[in-house]
C-alpha cells in the first residue's frame, strides 16, 4: 500500500507547493529577483548533476531524487519566465484584431526565449540519462513541458478560465494573447492523450522492482495533475484557489511599459496594465 499511495501523495504535495513557491518569489518586490533567480539557477545546475548521479541507480531513493530534481530544472523556467528574465523578444501586446499567422508569430515572439530554453534543457536531460536505468526525470521533465506546451496552445486557441492572476503587472502584456472561448477542438485530444498514456504509466507501475514501481507513479501523478489543470481550464472553478497564499502582491511602483514603434500595440499594452 505505502508503494502506491507515498509516490502519489508526494508527487501531489511537490506539484501543489514547487508551484506555490515559484509564484510566492515572483510576487515579492522586483528587486528580489537578483537574488532569487541566481539562487534558483545554482539549485537547477545543482538538479542536473543529481539527474547524472541517479541515472544508474533503480533505487526507491533514486526515483524520488530524480523526481525532484526534474522539478527543480523545471521550477527554474518558470521562475525565470514569471520574472520576466526569459520570455522573448516580443514584449509588448498583440496588435489589436490580428488573426492567422501574424496573432501566432507574435504570440511565438513573446515567449520564443522560454521555449527554446526549455528545449535545451530538454536536450541536456537526455544526454544525462541516455541509455540509463532510471528515466524518472526525464519522464517528469518531458510530460511538464509536452503539457505545459498543450495548455499554452489551449490558452492561445481559447478557454472559459484564463488564470490570467498569475501573471504579474510586467507580464500583463502576455494576456492579449489568450482568447476566452467555452472550448476549443484541441483541449479534448489533450485531456484524452493525457489519460491514455496515464493509463499505461499506472499499467506499468504495476510490473517491475520498487524503484521502478514508484517511478512509474511519480510521472504518472505529475501527469495526472497535468491534466486535471487542462479541465479546470474550462470548469467553472478559480484554479488559483489552490495557491491563494503564494498570490498576494506588494505595492510597488507600476512597471514602465515596453518601448515599442508601433503604437496601436503600445495603447493596448498600456491599457491592459492598467486594467490590473
Amino acid at each position: 500500500m505505502s508503494t502506491w499511495l507515498l509516490p502519489i501523495v508526494f508527487g501531489i504535495f511537490i506539484w501543489w507547493f514547487s508551484t506555490g513557491l515559484v509564484l510566492l518569489l515572483d510576487n515579492l518586490p522586483r528587486t528580489t529577483f537578483k537574488l532569487s533567480v541566481p539562487i534558483a539557477s545554482v539549485l537547477a545546475l545543482a538538479a542536473l548533476a543529481g539527474l547524472s548521479h541517479t541515472a544508474g541507480q533503480t533505487s526507491e531513493t533514486a526515483a524520488y531524487c530524480a523526481f525532484t530534481c526534474a522539478l527543480l530544472v523545471w521550477a527554474w523556467h518558470e521562475l525565470t519566465f514569471l520574472t520576466g528574465w526569459l520570455t522573448g523578444p516580443r514584449k509588448v501586446a498583440a496588435v489589436p484584431g490580428a488573426k492567422g499567422w501574424q496573432r501566432f508569430s507574435q504570440a511565438v515572439a513573446a515567449i520564443l526565449w522560454h521555449e527554446l530554453a526549455i528545449l535545451a534543457s530538454a536536450v541536456a536531460i537526455l544526454a544525462i540519462t541516455w541509455g540509463e536505468p532510471n528515466q524518472v526525470g526525464t519522464g517528469t521533465f518531458l510530460v511538464l513541458w509536452i503539457m505545459r506546451t498543450s495548455a499554452k496552445l489551449n490558452l492561445y486557441l481559447g478557454v472559459r478560465n484564463l488564470s490570467e492572476e498569475f501573471l504579474p503587472p510586467h507580464l500583463v502584456y502576455m494576456g492579449s494573447y489568450f482568447r476566452r472561448r467555452p472550448m476549443n477542438a484541441l483541449l479534448p485530444f489533450s485531456m484524452l492523450g493525457g489519460t491514455v498514456v496515464l493509463v499505461w504509466l499506472v499499467t506499468v507501475s504495476q510490473g517491475g522492482t520498487a524503484g521502478e514501481q514508484v517511478g512509474a507513479l511519480l510521472v504518472a501523478t505529475m501527469l495526472a495533475m497535468a491534466v486535471l489543470e487542462h479541465g479546470l481550464l474550462v470548469l467553472p472553478l478559480p484554479s488559483t484557489a489552490l495557491w491563494r497564499w503564494a498570490m498576494r502582491r506588494p505595492a510597488e511602483p507600476p512597471c514602465p511599459a515596453a518601448p515599442t514603434p508601433e503604437k496601436p500595440e503600445q495603447a493596448l499594452n498600456d491599457k491592459l496594465f492598467h486594467a490590473r
